[in-house]
Order: structure tokens, then C-alpha cells, then sequence
């Protein structure tokens, strides 16, 4: 395939923006980029795909989701509104995955899916709950990942929350998908070992997980989301949580450790020191009333943070804009969380997280022999852009609505707005009519 007449955003290291260009695409892999006059006579036999002056840039990528939560939109929490984050996981999350039933999780995947063909964002990592439906739920959202044509990490959180039985099928899931993985590799799928949180967990779970885990994997693990998670974590051991987590050699540059919000100085050090991974979701972070993650001064100490969404709608512009105003306001300081900061996070090193599940080729660049993972954007920019100004006119200029055009793997998934994959509208009837069930289940939980 051959894609022309493009305005190519190739986020390379520096970026450049070069106007009336093209991308061949060799199965899934970019063959070659070039000047579209060149690529048309190099490549007259080949399917063109007309970007109408468009922008072509790669996919979104989100380091931190959910895509159990999609059936939460618009659901009635019972009782009085939750004073603070333990009160929310204790009063919506936590009965909510207790409610999933194998076809709910199946349908929950789908949404966000097609959420995220609609917005542009190529490669997620997902963090599954279903407590009553553990055995085989990676398979089924698995195989929802496959049918969209997306890219996804999968795991499911071990929790001690539901008692150690619970516990132990929910490290059992994760072996098995890993085992299945590396028997029987996917181009498009990975797999890590899920953790809800330190606060949840025993260390007699953690090292279970530990000690059972394939060698070479790495965790996905909430951290320092709120105080309680530190308290927690000094009185069971003593220990801050990313300490607790040191102890139990869950760190290391395979790990993630999601929010990061509430931890100190020598925190930061670990995670620096061990290679450790961190994702920002400042839309979350807001919504919770947990804090500002001190991601500028991580970022400055060597932290790897990335961006992103904990289970919020998979437009991942909207959390670079989130994360870029988050951060003066709470610091009543407009100049702090710079535009190249928020582009470094969502851009260059979720690539380089997106790379270490998929070492294949590179994830995020537009460059010969990376993923063919590319998006179109109709921005009719009012303003001259270049690769210096461009994070402004992205957080300030560009739009969910303008993205017409999704490809992964070379593979189109949805053109000029029509998804290609998936279909929308027999995907949200079904959610419709399970939605209900899963409310209904809901609401008995918190009663109990």
C-alpha cells in the first residue's frame, strides 16, 4: 500500500514534518518513506490510499488503561457521594468487577476498542478485573484485541481483596496467557503480570507472584496512587510502597508502576535506579482527588514516565492537555509542565515502553522498518507548525474529531471516519442490553 499526498509527522529523534510525501507499506511494516513524486514512479502497481494533504502521523499510544470500566459511564454510585479514593474503589470499582460477567468483559473490551480506532490510539496497555469471571478472561479480550486489529498488552490484577482462592486463580490467569504467548506468539498481542496494588496485597502474595512469574517478565502494578497506599504499605512492612515493591524485586525495566503520585525522594531514586517504568493519567488523578504526580521531577531525576488514561476515553489528546494544564494549576505556576515534557511522555517514551513488549520493529515512528501503525489527522492548521512549535498546536489546536483514518499493522481499520473492523453500532445495542445485568449486579454487591 502506498499512502500519498501526506504531510508526514514522523516522530524520530529530532522529529521532522515534511509536506507531499509518502509511506510505503510492506505487510506490516513501513518499506519506505520518500517525496511522493519518487514513491508514485517507484511504486506505480502498488494500492494507494490518498491522504488529501492530511496529516500522517503514528498511532496514540496509552501506557495505562481499563477496559473493564466501560460499563461505569453513567452508572449511580448508592448512598452518599465517596469522601476520597479508598471510598471510590471501595464503593464503584471494586463491586463493579465483582459484577463482570465473561460476555460483559468481552463487550466492555469492544467499546474501548472502538473508541480507540475512532481517536487514533494504535497501542494500549490494559490492567483487566472481573473477580467472578478470572479463568480465561485474557483470552476473551484477547480475542476482541485481534478482531479490531489494535495492538494491546494484557494482564489481570492479583488482589488479595477477595480472598486468597481469588488470589491464586488470578496469578494462575496471568501464567497461563504468558505461557500462551510465548508457546504461540501474536504480531499484535503481549502480556505482563498484573498487580491491583500494594495495598492489597500480602507479601506472601507478592512473592507468590514473584517467584512464579516467566522469567524476564515484568509487572503492572498500581503504586502511590493515593496516602492510603503508603500508610498501608509502612504498616504491613514497614516500608514505603516502592520499597515494599524493591523488597519483593517486583521493579526493573519491565515493570510498570501506575500514578507514582504520593511517593518521595528516595522513591523516585528507586525507580530510577532499577529502570522502572511510571505512567501519568492526570485525567484520573483529577477526577480522583489523589494529586499532581511529581512527574517533572521525576522526569528530571531519569524516571521513564509515560502517559496514560486509567480506563478515561482512549483520546489521548486529551490527556496531554490534561497533564499540561494539571500541573500549573496546582502549582499556580504557568510555567511549569512544558509542552516538550507532555511530548516526551506520550510520544518518545511510550514508544519506548510500546518496544519493549513488541521488540519486533520500532512502535511510534515513521521510519523504514518501523510498524506500520499510522493515523490521519485533518488539522488545517491556522498557524505555520513546525517539529518546535508542534506539542502547542497539539495541545491547543488538535482534536479527537480529526482523526479520519486508523491503520495498524498495515491494516486499515477505519477510513475517512467508516471503521472497517469493528461495527459500532451492533457493539453498543449489545453493551446496551448487558449494561443493565451488569448494574443489577452492581447494586446487590454493595448491598452485601
Amino acid at each position: 500500500m502506498l499512502i500519498t499526498n501526506a504531510t508526514l509527522i514522523t516522530f524520530e529523534s529530532p522529529n521532522r514534518i515534511q509536506e507531499n510525501h509518502a509511506v510505503y507499506i510492506s505487510g506490516d511494516h513501513i518499506h519506505e518513506v520518500g517525496p511522493a513524486s519518487k514513491l508514485e514512479k517507484l511504486y506505480p502497481k502498488a494500492k494507494r490510499l490518498d491522504a488529501h494533504g492530511q496529516i500522517v502521523m503514528p498511532g496514540g499510544i496509552c501506557a495505562h488503561t481499563h477496559f473493564y470500566g466501560a460499563f461505569a459511564r453513567g452508572m449511580s454510585i448508592p448512598g452518599s457521594a465517596p469522601k476520597d479514593f479508598p471510598e471510590i474503589l471501595e464503593k464503584l470499582w471494586w463491586p463493579l468487577d465483582k459484577s463482570l460477567l465473561e460476555e460483559d468483559i468481552r463487550y466492555s473490551a469492544l467499546i474501548c476498542l472502538v473508541d480507540a480506532i475512532k481517536h487514533g490510539t494504535t497501542t494500549l496497555i490494559d490492567h483487566h478485573a472481573s473477580s467472578n469471571a478470572i479463568d480465561g478472561s485474557l483470552d476473551i479480550i484477547a480475542e476482541a484485541v485481534d478482531k479490531s486489529g489494535l495492538r494491546a498488552v494484557l494482564c489481570y490484577e492479583v488482589t488479595d481483596r477477595d480472598g486468597l482462592e481469588k488470589a491464586d486463580a488470578g496469578i494462575k490467569e496471568n501464567v497461563r496467557f504468558l505461557k500462551r504467548l510465548a508457546g504461540n506468539p501474536h504480531p499484535r498481542l503481549a502480556g505482563t503480570f498484573g498487580l491491583h496494588a500494594s495495598l492489597t496485597l500480602s507479601g506472601a502474595t507478592l512473592q507468590a507472584c514473584r517467584t512464579l512469574a516467566p522469567e524476564g517478565t515484568g509487572f503492572h502494578i498500581h503504586a502511590a496512587e493515593h496516602e492510603a497506599d503508603e500508610y498501608d504499605s509502612l504498616n504491613k512492612s514497614n516500608m514505603r510502597v516502592i520499597d515494599r515493591l524493591k523488597n519483593h524485586d517486583i521493579l526493573g525495566p519491565k515493570t510498570i508502576t501506575a500514578h507514582c503520585v504520593h511517593v518521595d525522594t528516595a522513591e523516585i531514586n528507586l525507580l530510577k535506579e532499577s529502570g522502572t517504568w511510571v505512567t501519568h493519567q492526570p485525567r484520573s488523578n483529577m477526577n480522583n482527588a489523589v494529586g499532581a504526580a511529581p512527574v517533572e521531577s521525576m522526569m528530571r531525576a531519569g524516571v521513564k514516565v509515560c502517559l496514560g488514561n486509567d480506563g478515561f476515553n482512549n483520546a489521548m489528546w486529551d490527556e496531554w492537555k490534561a497533564a499540561y494544564f494539571l500541573h500549573k494549576a496546582t502549582s499556580r505556576d504557568p510555567r511549569r509542565m512544558n509542552g516538550y515534557d507532555v511530548q516526551q511522555m506520550a510520544i518518545y517514551n511510550n514508544a519506548a515502553l510500546a518496544n519493549i513488549f513488541f521488540p519486533q520493529a520500532p512502535v511510534g515512528q515513521i521510519i523504514p522498518g518501523a510498524f506500520a501503525d499510522l493515523i490521519f489527522v485533518d488539522y488545517q492548521s491556522p498557524t505555520p507548525f513546525s517539529p518546535e512549535n508542534l506539542p502547542w498546536h497539539i495541545i491547543f489546536g488538535f482534536q479527537q474529531s480529526m482523526v479520519t483514518t486508523t491503520i495498524v499493522a498495515g491494516k486499515v481499520l477505519m477510513k475517512d471516519r467508516e471503521l472497517v473492523t469493528l461495527d459500532e453500532e451492533e457493539i453498543a445495542a449489545r453493551a446496551r442490553e448487558l449494561a443493565p445485568k451488569v448494574w443489577k449486579r452492581y447494586q446487590d454487591k454493595f448491598k452485601q
